[in-house]
């Protein structure tokens, strides 16, 4: 599908290859652009974007990589959050390090530029089957990325924030953040990702980040998006494991007019272990679409996924979920389970759990449900004089807080305990 977004992007591609930055991964952004020309943006026709509609959104004029006007007020209150971190902050899809507060001890947090440059060329979009037309478009612009480098045997305690940021107040702004992690042998860390946005024109992020884990390695992901209505949010992630390790992946989502997160593990080594949480809270004409899929390529691993969805008003969710068992994979143990609660009669959630299993030596199961509050449940707290407004909100945190008991860090979970019952009032 041609549109002036396309040709546009295109163009800037081109314009791109003429400076000075263009010679980073010049081989990996051509063959992503390549197959971004030929695919175009996704529409309702491919099976994978079959509910989720891009049409009005790329239908509009973008400012594409254009420089922000933040003050350092604006960038304090955007980038505000209760918790002790480390800021990466982008800007307008540009990693600012003079923004940013990166000096870690353990971890290197570097633009591609200036980074370990075999690194990024070893890992940053490789083996990626170019599909997925947004992965490929982000790959093409990937020179102003960011690598994020956990050492062996370093123990990151504190979170490394990504803080991507659009200054939507005097145009539209298309935005692609690129990220690279490479967590060494016998390394952990904990890295979260916030998208903001400040004005009232249409921000639309194509995120990227793109996680190898090495033997041992432990990494714990956080995605909260919590943006404008008038925000498009589109968050590709892969996780490699490529030894024995663990990784804990949680998105939850409280607002943004649309929202479209893909999640890839490949469970690449014996003994790998995968939590995916998720938890969705819409309103409104709000859309949110997680897509996941767990590639079991070895044998003896684990996978376990929860997605929760609360929906209100005439917001859609949509819930495509696919484990992968390949042939080798003996010993797998996966479990899968989507489950969504309608508020409002307007409201609605498509859903597909997928198992492909290709081995017989496993244990699998996959569910999803969908339906009101429990009357049992509300009855009962009725009938101990609890007020109906106020039983409606108590069984809604408890689902809600179900998936957030799974947040790890303390300091973190109460943040986002906060930010839930200010999106459930």
């Amino acid at each position: 599908m041609t549109t002036e977004l396309k040709e546009s992007l295109i163009q800037h591609f081109n314009t791109l290859e003429k400076t000075p930055s263009s010679s980073l991964l010049v081989d990996t952004r051509k063959e992503a652009i390549s197959a971004f020309q030929e695919l175009g943006f996704p529409t309702t026709k491919h099976e994978e974007w079959k509910y989720t509609n891009l049409k009005n959104t790329i239908a509009k004029t973008y400012a594409i990589e254009s420089a922000a006007t933040f003050s350092a007020d604006d960038i304090k209150a955007l980038t505000a959050l209760p918790i002790d971190c480390y800021k990466v902050i982008f800007v307008n899809g540009i990693f600012s390090p003079a923004l940013s507060s990166i000096d870690a001890s353990g971890v290197t947090i570097e633009p591609f530029q200036t980074s370990n440059q075999e690194v990024v060329k070893n890992y940053f979009g490789k083996n990626l089957p170019y599909n997925d037309s947004m992965v490929a478009l982000n790959v093409a612009f990937a020179t102003d990325g960011t690598l994020i480098h956990v050492k062996a045997k370093q123990h990151i305690t504190k979170p490394i924030v990504c803080f991507y940021l659009s200054d939507v107040r005097s145009a539209n702004v298309f935005a692609q953040p690129s990220v690279l992690i490479v967590v060494e042998e016998a390394a952990s860390a904990t890295v979260v990702e916030l998208n903001r946005s400040l004005g009232k024109n249409t921000a639309f992020t194509n995120a990227f980040t793109h996680a190898i884990l090495k033997k041992e390695a432990y990494l714990e992901q956080y995605k909260i998006q919590n943006d404008i209505d008038n925000s498009n949010f589109i968050h590709n992630s892969q996780i490699v494991h490529e030894g024995k390790s663990n990784s804990y992946t949680t998105t939850i989502t409280l607002n943004g007019g649309l929202v479209r997160n893909n999640l890839n593990i490949t469970l690449g080594a014996e003994y790998c272990e995968a939590y995916l949480n998720g938890l969705y809270l819409e309103k409104g004409a709000q859309h949110v679409d997680n897509h996941t899929l767990v590639d079991h390529a070895m044998p003896h691993c684990y996978s376990n996924e929860l997605y929760k969805g609360i929906l209100d008003g005439k917001s859609t969710g949509v819930f495509n979920g696919k484990i992968w068992v390949r042939k080798d994979a003996q010993k797998t143990n996966a479990f899968q389970s989507n489950k969504n609660i309608l508020l409002s009669k307007e409201a609605s959630v498509h859903t597909k759990p997928q198992l492909e299993i290709f081995a017989d030596d496993v244990k699998c199961s996959h569910g999803a449900t969908t339906g009101q509050l429990d009357p049992e449940a509300m009855f009962y707290l009725r009938a101990r004089g609890v007020g109906e407004d106020k039983a409606k909100k108590m069984l809604v945190h408890a689902i809600a807080f179900d998936v957030l008991d799974k947040v790890k860090h303390d300091e973190l979970r109460g943040y986002l305990e906060q930010e839930i019952e200010e999106r459930l009032k």
